[in-house]
């Protein structure tokens, strides 16, 4: 949460010449409610059925940008191992925290504490992408040319 993902994947699907989507606002198209009500009815697990379901159809090329907690989940990582290049956008806790600080449609980083070790954990599975690109500024162009480069 908070790493850029759709503006870092608009931007590049852009330089790319290839299609962009978000995979949460298709699960939120799909299912005619947003993420927050997702959780608020289903759960999180509830709501990482669904996710999963949506992966598997949105992996149709292109750029698609997951949920912060898409790629934590151990089969999400197993169906994109081999048919997709993932890369994780690393950016420091402060600045993730400043991005989306007062975001009521973010239901995992409505309480501070619990986003830090959110944060923590799942820096460990972040860390099995393909490519990591460290996020030092707020300038989605420059986390572009490092991945154009990093491919």
């Amino acid at each position: 949460m908070g790493s850029g993902k759709t503006t870092v994947g608009r931007e590049l699907a852009r330089r790319l010449e290839l299609p962009f989507a978000d995979l949460d606002d298709r699960i939120e198209a799909a299912e005619r409610r947003t993420i927050a009500d997702i959780f608020a009815n289903d759960g999180e697990a509830g709501f990482r059925d669904i996710e999963h379901m949506a992966l598997g159809r949105a992996l149709s090329g292109g750029v698609l940008a997951l949920g912060g907690g898409a790629y934590v989940q151990e089969r999400n990582r197993e169906m994109l191992r081999g048919r997709a290049t993932v890369v994780w956008l690393d950016v420091p806790f402060e600045r993730a925290l400043r991005r989306v600080a007062g975001a009521d449609h973010r239901p995992l980083a409505k309480d501070p504490e619990k986003f830090a070790a959110l944060y923590a954990e799942r820096r460990l599975a972040y860390a099995e992408a393909d490519l990591t690109i460290p996020i030092t500024s707020d300038d989605p162009t420059a986390a572009v040319a490092a991945i154009l480069e990093g491919l």
